[in-house]
């Protein structure tokens, strides 16, 4: 399985959203311990929840190519895309979260990429 950037982001937090999609415990190794197995889930043990986020992976995650070119300029692959639920919708609605590589460069747009707003993580 692929994490997205932003999980990759997070180091630790990362390896413990790994531990738990997977299965196993997770435990706080003592420096230079060997960690603890990883242990393993059936697809269907999982609980429904599950299954939607490992769908929604599955589905988002693409490439966002800026072709508005309303972001500031990056290379190919700097930036993901990812849907937002929208309630009543038949459809992935016009919703997006676009993830940049730095830390926190998280934009939004409602309106499928007419206009984005840097989301502010402080307030």
């Amino acid at each position: 399985m692929r994490f997205p950037p932003r999980v990759a982001r997070f180091g630790a937090a990362a390896a413990v959203l790994s531990t738990l999609l997977v299965g196993g415990a997770v435990s706080a190794s003592p420096a230079g311990a060997a960690p603890a197995a990883v242990g393993d889930i059936c697809y269907s043990d999982l609980p429904s929840q599950a299954h939607d986020t490992l769908d929604l992976i599955e589905q988002d995650g693409t490439i966002f190519q800026n072709r508005e070119g309303i972001l500031p300029s990056r290379s190919t692959g700097y930036y993901h895309e990812y849907t937002v639920i929208t309630p009543g919708s038949d459809t992935r609605g016009a919703r997006r979260i676009v993830t940049g590589e730095s830390y926190q460069e998280d934009y939004y747009t409602a309106d499928h990429y007419a206009s984005f707003d840097l989301v502010d993580h402080g307030c």
